[in-house]
């Protein structure tokens, strides 16, 4: 089953909702957000979340260690004791990261865990979920087959690359505006695997690229020198934009949108991410209904809507809706299409 981001964390809040405690393999190539989505729904649902690099360890970490108990008549048993970070109580997500990157020694250890929820001595509280994530093969990532009596006890489910669920996830975190802007510019380098370089573009790196972009720093050494190329152009660009400080108080009428289509793509991008309120964003639109055709208007409000839902701001888009019928009608079947997907 293949999902976005968006879908599988949808689809995860529904496992713990409905309280079904199915353990759940999560495939997908490396960087798309595997991690990050399982504990954005730890944390949605107030679960605890414990992250287990099963790579990492030897099967007696996961087991434990034996230790001898004397039983008081001249003999004794040996007890194990299980690892400290195992839960003991409450409610949460143990979550075994790089499970096929296990070799498999450590993957038959895990699938007494993964089945019977217990290791040895080890029993896992009935308040906690086990969820598992690997990479794929074809993604020429260095694992082990998983045994098929193992991964007959997952569901399974495949995260791919997705942008419209990337630029919720950059715009609530507030990622660089010019990252996001590129990105709705060439989607398309999102996510592309080169396997002959040590960096390249996904979603984990394009993240990087904005903490070192933010700083002044290269974006290159994170997604490589490709990509670092095209962004380090599209951002010299924004030196053509119209000050979007001015659009946005709404004393926007003397200035001009170039016609460039990436300085477009900056500057609407950018009014949309920098917009804090429905006043900020009404001003933003109705100086792009005078300077722009439709469908830049319609990536504005996608990029809005997708904005305020991400951070909260409903109450902003239900007065946005209120001011301008070519608005509201924009607004309403950008809302539309996101609960239809």
């Amino acid at each position: 089953m293949s999902l976005t981001a968006n879908e599988l964390q949808t689809y995860l809040s529904a496992l713990v909702t409905g309280d079904l405690k199915l353990s759940t393999m999560i495939w997908g190539p490396p960087g798309v957000g595997k991690s990050s989505v399982v504990a954005q729904v730890a944390a949605r649902h107030g679960l605890d979340f414990v992250d287990v690099r099963l790579s990492q360890l030897a099967p007696t970490d996961l087991r434990g260690l034996p230790v001898p108990e004397a039983d008081g008549q001249g003999g004794g048993v040996s007890r194990w004791y299980p690892p400290e970070f195992l839960p003991r109580g409450g409610q949460g997500v143990l979550f075994l990261d790089e499970v096929n990157m296990a070799p498999p020694t450590m993957q038959g250890m895990a699938q007494q865990l993964i089945l019977d929820r217990r290791v040895g001595s080890y029993e896992l509280p009935d308040g906690w979920f086990v969820w598992a994530a690997g990479n794929r093969k074809e993604d020429r990532a260095s694992v082990f087959d998983m045994p098929a009596p193992l991964a007959n006890r997952f569901l399974h489910l495949t995260v791919r690359p997705d942008f419209d669920s990337w630029r919720a996830y950059a715009l609530a975190r507030g990622l660089h505006e010019h990252v996001i802007a590129f990105l709705t510019f060439r989607p398309e380098l999102l996510w592309r695997l080169d396997p002959q370089q040590p960096a390249w573009p996904s979603p984990r790196a394009w993240e990087m690229a904005a903490r070192l972009h933010r700083a002044g720093l290269d974006a290159t050494p994170a997604i490589g020198d490709a990509a670092g190329a095209e962004f380090s152009a599209f951002v010299r660009l924004y030196e053509q934009l119209p000050d979007l400080g001015t659009v946005l108080e709404g004393r926007g009428a003397g200035l001009r949108l170039p016609d460039e289509p990436s300085v477009r793509y900056a500057a609407v991008v950018g009014l949309a991410a920098r917009a804090k309120n429905a006043d900020e964003a009404h001003h933003a639109f109705t100086w792009l209904a005078d300077n722009a055709g439709p469908e830049w208007l319609q990536l504005y409000v996608a990029t809005l809507v997708s904005k305020f839902q991400a951070i909260g701001q409903l109450a902003d888009l239900a007065d946005l809706i209120g001011r301008d019928e070519r608005l509201a009608t924009l607004v309403q079947g950008t809302l539309e299409l996101t609960e239809g997907m």
